[in-house]
């Protein structure tokens, strides 16, 4: 996949020239420079708390059906409109992000979010824990676009996969420390001081994140205008390249997401019959995906981009499968190679974006990201439902099928870059 322009220079978000005698490419923070270290811990922080927020009644939900006596798909919704409020919100907090700023909109998006986060365990029904995760997703929309597209500008190219994948790595960590605290407090206290819990560990990393974040250099204000704005998204929606990373994203996702809110009623029933604490503690699998999207970069380096989507698509195809014995151990294995396959996956496609969207990169990365949180809140539901009619076999089925769809539209841009080659020669 070759990076393309996907419009006019002129468009909303056109990388900043800055004032000094020093080129872009050099001033620009790379490995071993200054304010690269601070950056990076500063976003695996901010990805830390996103994934930890957004995820915080995932591994909660045989508990939340039971205080609420509602069934599985009925207790997924407190995930899916977490997931759905970022996908509708992520492209207007993009926008704002190139009115006010990158870093404006982050801080002021976590410090929404944790707000929220410490008034979810006080929710007196279904409805109302809904509601308030479904706008604190809303909040935390201005993180994942505005984050990309900040790397985008700061950091230099060779350098942009690792740093995504360090970002990406804070999701990972975010999505496996909140599940396992949260399932041995909830075990002890109940699931209402486990989200509790989650949100004060978010506001220690929102106010780390604000404290440590370098200030951008590169960032030149855009327009807010809706004429502008539609002009911008519908070019990158033009770009084949574009279209395929966001359908890439959003199948990924889905898998991912219909796993994790199903493996926690797998886990607790027959035969397994696991307590909370323990089934808290199979989250802690998501250090593979830590690894595997930092190692993100190294693997492109190896196979170019579409062979690292292959087998991050394989691999997650072949954890689906392994999930599907009676053995906990295989079924553990199956686990990991589903988070490496994934996060190696994403981390592959978001970077992407941002190499192939020269101008309105807050806006190419936005429509990823909605992409991405729409597969979630499809898989959270649709696996669910799945899992209701016919077991985790029905899960799983949604999960090959989703991957079966990655790997047919990579196919597709080998073949229309195959097609590239040819017509030049």
């Amino acid at each position: 996949m070759t990076p393309a322009s996907t419009g006019a220079s002129t468009s909303v978000g056109a990388v900043a020239s800055v004032p000094s005698a020093q080129p872009v490419s050099e001033s620009r923070m790379s490995p071993g420079g200054p304010g690269y270290r601070r950056m990076s811990l500063a976003l695996f922080l901010a990805g830390v708390a996103t994934f930890a927020l957004l995820y915080s009644t995932q591994a909660l939900l045989p508990l939340i059906s039971g205080d609420f006596a509602v069934s599985a798909g009925d207790a997924s919704w407190t995930v899916a409109a977490a997931t759905g409020g970022l996908a509708v919100f992520v492209l207007p907090m993009s926008a704002l992000s190139e009115r006010y700023g990158r870093r404006t909109v982050m801080t002021a998006s976590l410090a929404v979010a944790v707000t929220v986060g410490l008034l979810v365990p006080f929710a007196p029904s279904l409805g109302w824990l809904v509601a308030l995760r479904a706008l604190q997703g809303a909040a935390l929309a201005g993180l994942p676009a505005s984050a990309t597209a900040y790397l985008a500008e700061e950091v230099t190219p060779k350098a942009l996969v690792t740093a995504i994948g360090l970002f990406v790595a804070g999701n990972s960590v975010g999505g496996m420390s909140g599940r396992v605290i949260t399932g041995w407090v909830a075990q002890e206290w109940g699931w209402r001081v486990a989200v509790g819990v989650i949100g004060v560990v978010a506001v220690a990393c929102a106010v780390a994140f604000r404290l440590l974040l370098p200030a951008p250099k590169h960032f030149r204000p855009g327009s807010l205008r809706p004429r502008v704005l539609v002009r911008t998204v519908r070019d990158h929606l033009a770009d084949p390249l574009l279209r395929r990373l966001y359908a890439i994203g959003a199948l990924f996702m889905t898998v991912f997401g219909g796993v994790y809110t199903v493996i926690g009623y797998r886990l607790t029933e027959a035969p397994f019959s696991l307590p909370q604490g323990i089934v808290g503690s199979i989250f802690l699998v998501y250090l593979v995906g830590t690894v595997s999207a930092s190692a993100a970069g190294r693997l492109v380096g190896r196979l170019g981009r579409r062979g690292a989507l292959y087998a991050g698509g394989g691999t997650t195809a072949a954890g689906l499968l392994l999930s599907l014995a009676g053995s906990l151990p295989v079924v553990l294995l199956g686990l990991v190679l589903i988070t490496a396959g994934f996060f190696a996956g994403h981390a592959v496609a978001s970077s992407a974006v941002g190499k192939t969207a020269t101008v309105g990169r807050a806006q190419a990365s936005a429509l990823y990201q909605s992409a991405y949180y729409v597969g979630s809140s499809v898989g959270s539901t649709v696996g669910a439902l799945a899992f209701h009619a016919g077991g985790w076999g029905g899960t799983v089925g949604v999960g090959l099928v989703a991957v079966a769809g990655v790997a047919a539209i990579t196919l597709a841009g080998t073949r229309a870059a195959a097609r590239a080659v040819v017509r030049p020669a």
